[in-house]
């Protein structure tokens, strides 16, 4: 378990996610153009949703980093984040299901999206 602010983070969180990824379904083409219109910035490469961000330095970006995971566990669903100097470049899809887009891929990339101007995002 790990410790994140006031907030507790354990196995047992991964074993609900388990249970709700078996239940998902991936979205068409169609469905997924239609949703990543209403987010400005993300773009479909492969199988996997992208996004890039930049930050004025490191430890801002570090943090989002950190404000990601809390998400990402709170949610069950969890992206491939690489963090650079000053970036974080996101790829996300369900693993579960295949490595195809999902409604939680979509979910997910919402919550990051409304936390990123917090963080100081170029």
């Amino acid at each position: 378990m790990i410790r994140i602010g006031s907030r507790l983070i354990g196995a047992g969180t991964r074993r609900e996610a388990s249970a709700m990824n078996a239940q998902v379904e991936p979205l068409s083409a169609t469905e997924v153009e239609e949703r990543l219109a209403e987010l400005p910035g993300w773009s479909v490469e492969g199988e996997q949703l992208r996004r890039h961000y930049l930050f004025h330095g490191h430890f801002p970006a570090a943090a989002m980093v950190l404000h990601i995971a809390q998400i990402q566990e709170e949610l069950g669903h969890h992206a491939d984040l690489t963090l650079g100097y000053n970036r974080i470049d996101i790829a996300v899809n369900t693993h579960s299901i295949g490595g195809r887009i999902t409604h939680l891929d979509f979910g997910l990339a919402r919550r990051i999206e409304e936390i990123a101007p917090g963080h100081g995002v170029r």
